[in-house]
């Protein structure tokens, strides 16, 4: 998914260089949703490792 977030930044940059500023703002707009979702995906996951007892990796 950080990948997808990754792909989407790089594409809002392109379009923000040719011209394209309504595209790379709705890319732009994607990208940093993802990056929040993963964001709290990951805090979530270290949370529940960290309550069953497992050392963090």
């Amino acid at each position: 998914m950080l990948s997808l977030a990754l792909t989407l930044l790089v594409l809002a940059l392109v379009a923000a260089l040719l011209g394209f500023g309504g595209l790379a703002a709705d890319f732009a707009g994607i990208a940093q949703i993802l990056f929040f979702v993963f964001l709290v995906l990951f805090l979530i996951s270290a949370v529940a490792s960290a309550l069953r007892g497992r050392p963090p990796v």
